[in-house]
């Protein structure tokens, strides 16, 4: 068999050839790693887990979010010379929690584990995590950057500072000892994750603390390692990832009586009444334009703004994308919230009429019109025509959808 170092350019990492094994035999681990354009850290990272699991039945499985850098051929490259390499090309959907969970599905190992391709997990603790999930009363095994001895690297003093906000929300809703529930460098039995794979919120970027939530009977352990600084591609922590985290404790809270993205659609329409009223008060108090003009004005200046919003948010799995899906979608959302509004102006002059109080009769025609809009607009606005797609996949592993490697914080 020819060796991936064989196919290699001259300088890339050397990697032996593995072993032949047989169809029936099981790898002991399955190392689940999220990808987008991670090009230049596939083949390196390869070789490290070659070099630090000798000896262990290991395969690895890329779940790539569509990279456009070259990432999608090399894995294909890689794959074909080396059978413990395998890769999801996911086309249509976003989400690192959803990227593990099909990347776990995909494996038949008694054992996973979780890490990123940017070589800022020091995948030489993968033995001593094995180690320690060898224990009966361990399922899952955490990296840990605050426990002593271990660290941040080079972190900035304002992302230090959000990693302990957001460590210090996360202790408050998991009730947990956890001196690091925001890692993204895990290692879980497999029977552990079937227990709560029903039960993920899969929002957001921190699926760590999703297992976690999801199964508060599971046995913890941490050993202490240190984050190491990224040599290739960028770090994908942003506003949209901070957001997501939120999004994430919040539906751990109240998402089983409420669902997260009606919450989302909510508070978007929130946002979107300060709009109007703000622009309504421009237009006629300060700019003297009648009110039978102004309100029109203000109103289509905040539907066009929630339209983007939950385009942006609250759909951020279903984006729209594109001037011709843009446009088509904001005239959906405009001609949906428009009925939205009748219904709204209906269902409270009705009851006004039934003799409730004016405040009562108003408010219940606002949350009617809040859930024929939600309803409505998931169905003919964001309906998720693209993630039943045929997924391309070495190894016939099907899955599909586009997701950013997770922001580490």
């Amino acid at each position: 068999m020819t060796s991936v170092a064989e196919i290699s350019a001259p300088d890339a990492p050397a990697i032996r050839t593995p072993p032949v094994r047989d169809s029936a035999e099981l790898a002991l681990l399955s190392i689940v790693v999220p990808t987008f354009n991670e090009r230049d850290n596939v083949r390196e990272l390869v070789a490290r887990l070659d070099r630090c699991l000798a000896g262990v039945a290991w395969e690895i499985v890329f779940v790539d979010d569509d990279s456009r850098d070259g990432t999608l051929e090399l894995l294909r490259e890689v794959s074909r010379s080396d059978p413990r390499v395998r890769f999801l090309h996911r086309i249509g959907r976003r989400g690192l929690a959803s990227a593990v969970v099909e990347g776990v599905l995909a494996t038949n190992s008694p054992i996973v584990a979780v890490m990123d391709c940017d070589l800022q997990h020091d995948e030489t603790l993968l033995p001593k995590m094995l180690d320690a999930l060898s224990t009966p009363n361990c399922d899952v095994v955490v990296a840990s950057r605050y426990m002593e001895n271990g660290g941040v690297g080079d972190w900035t003093k304002d992302r230090l500072l959000f990693s302990r906000v957001a460590t210090r929300l996360a202790d408050y809703v998991l009730r947990s000892p956890l001196t690091d529930p925001m890692s993204g460098f895990f290692m879980l039995k497999r029977n552990a994750f079937d227990q709560v794979v029903r039960k993920l919120s899969t929002q957001g970027y921190k699926i760590l603390l999703d297992i976690l939530l999801s199964g508060p009977g599971l046995r913890v352990k941490e050993i202490p390692y240190t984050f190491r600084t990224r040599l290739h591609g960028e770090s994908k922590l942003d506003l949209i990832a901070v957001l997501d985290y939120l999004a994430l404790l919040i539906d751990k809270m109240i998402g089983h009586v409420v669902p997260l993205r009606f919450i989302m659609f909510a508070a978007v329409g929130g946002v979107g009444l300060i709009v109007h009223l703000t622009v309504l008060a421009i237009l006629n108090r300060g700019l003297g334009i009648p009110f039978v003009a102004a309100n029109p004005c203000a109103a289509t200046t905040a539907m066009v703004l929630n339209f983007f919003l939950n385009n942006m948010l609250t759909y951020r799995d279903m984006r729209l994308k594109g001037f011709g899906p843009l446009v088509r979608g904001l005239l959906s959302f405009c001609a949906v919230c428009a009925v939205g509004m009748l219904a709204n102006v209906g269902i409270a002059a009705v009851l006004f009429q039934q003799k409730y109080t004016w405040w009562l009769a108003a408010t219940a025609g606002i949350f009617m019109g809040a859930i024929w809009n939600y309803t409505a607009t998931s169905i003919f606005t964001w309906k998720n025509v693209r993630a039943f797609k045929p997924a391309a996949s070495n190894h016939d592993d099907a899955t599909l959808a586009p997701r950013r490697a997770e922001p580490s914080v």
